[in-house]
């Protein structure tokens, strides 16, 4: 993250918009209501093979009513001083506000390169109009853009890269393992990434749904390097009421779906509801590790036997998928949150084990002679190789005389005996029959 970008301004002129088209994703919620993004919303962009990060922030006002605007604020300023290039987007259709002007004051203070973006200049009357009002910002050049269609975005981009110190050549996301924060509104994510970081990352309130868009951090923890994504809380579609709360959502199935292990945070005030076990099923459909992190367990009253009580009720009532770890720990007090962390790439680790084809035979044919298919309509079921696939989670081909009479039954004794055999905690292991 050597090159940062980051785009400031005002709520409504469109931020939001120009970081989903300088990252080519629709990451960021857009919408025409003032004040959707709120945290720091990285994404990783490249120009003339040079790599960098783009960093979208919330509109910067002062005296609004909106309970977050004082954190905002904070964000934009943590953005500033991360950044390499601060780009300063301006409304060509509003034109200059004096809320405009005070915020050129804070970027002075910054003493960054600082390009002033003039966005929403999609006809040729709103281009002609940005000469006399943003120059007179004193900030050098003006760009006028489009960031919906992306017109003037390449004669930008060509300004932004040659304040860089590097070539950027590499993609910094490369083979980096990437690690999802999921849960319902009010678990704990923001707060849990923000006691690993040391720092406010994310923006933390009572309020459900603080957090809307789905936030990567990278973060290293014992020689360890990977991307930590905060999402939004997950609930019922049927309580989903805005269009911004569905978005977010979408947004949080779609890190679940790029990460490779998935941290659930559940309330330990709340123990394990209908919600959490969706979300446990999202994961486990989409064969990512799990572990489960019961947050907030400083607010329970406990005897010594209270954690294994409550993690085997909650493993009783997740079967069949109940092969994931659980730990309890406390964002509030970072009471075992780095535990969880070294759990998860733990899990990390197992699901991309591959054992060599000779010993998974050597071990699992015993027990296969020991406890054989059951016999389907006098037909005797005979498994007589195995072998594991190379596919991005644990896949496994039992090659048999008869795959269709499997029961699922058995191929739950298969999963368990494979498991009890070769670790895989936390991680799905999927179960394949083909004729032999």
């Amino acid at each position: 993250m050597a090159n940062i970008v980051a785009i400031v301004g005002r709520p409504n002129v469109g931020k939001s918009t120009l970081f989903n088209r300088l990252i080519e994703q629709r990451m960021a919620i857009t919408d025409n209501v003032s004040g959707v993004t709120r945290d720091r919303h990285y994404g990783e962009s490249v120009w003339t093979e040079k790599y960098f990060t783009v960093i979208d922030t919330g509109g910067y006002v002062v005296g609004s009513e909106d309970t977050f605007e004082g954190a905002i604020r904070d964000q934009v300023a943590m953005a500033l001083d991360e950044a390499t290039v601060v780009l300063f987007v301006v409304d060509t259709m509003t034109g200059l506000i004096d809320l405009d002007n005070d915020f050129a004051n804070v970027l002075r203070r910054s003493k960054k390169p600082i390009i002033v973006v003039a966005n929403k200049a999609e006809t040729f009357e709103r281009q002609s109009l940005v000469a006399p009002e943003f120059y007179s910002l004193g900030m050098g050049e003006v760009f006028p853009i489009s960031s919906t269609d992306g017109s003037g975005t390449g004669e930008l981009l060509d300004e932004v890269v040659k304040h860089f110190d590097d070539d950027g050549v590499e993609n910094p996301d490369d083979g980096i393992p990437r690690i999802s924060i999921l849960g319902r509104p009010n678990a704990g994510k923001s707060s849990f990434l923000n006691a690993l970081l040391g720092k406010d990352r994310s923006i933390v309130t009572d309020i459900a749904g603080t957090t809307r868009d789905s936030i990567d951090t990278h973060y290293k923890l014992y020689g360890n390097h990977f991307i930590l994504t905060d999402t939004a809380g997950i609930r019922k579609k049927a309580k989903v009421q805005e269009s911004i709360e569905f978005y977010s959502v979408l947004r949080s199935l779609k890190a679940m779906e790029n990460s490779q292990v998935c941290i659930v945070l559940l309330d330990a005030e709340r123990g394990l509801e209908a919600q959490d076990m969706h979300i446990i099923a999202h994961a486990h459909n989409a064969k990512k590790g799990i572990v489960i992190m019961m947050n907030k367990w400083d607010t329970i009253e406990k005897s010594s036997k209270t954690a294994d009580q409550m993690k085997k009720e909650i493993l009783e009532r997740l079967a069949p998928m109940n092969y994931m770890p659980m730990i309890f720990a406390s964002a509030l007090h970072k009471q075992r949150i780095f535990q969880v962390i070294e759990k998860a790439m733990e899990v990390y680790e197992n699901r991309s084990l591959k054992i060599p084809t000779s010993k998974i035979n050597d071990v699992m044919l015993p027990h296969i002679a020991r406890t054989p298919p059951p016999a389907v309509k006098g037909k005797y079921i005979r498994i007589k190789y195995i072998m594991q696939l190379p596919t991005p989670s644990p896949t496994f081909v039992f090659f048999c005389n008869l795959p269709q009479y499997i029961r699922e039954d058995y191929e739950r004794f298969l999963r368990n005996k494979l498991r009890e055999s070769f670790g895989f905690e936390g991680s799905t292991i999927t179960v394949l029959f083909r004729k032999k």
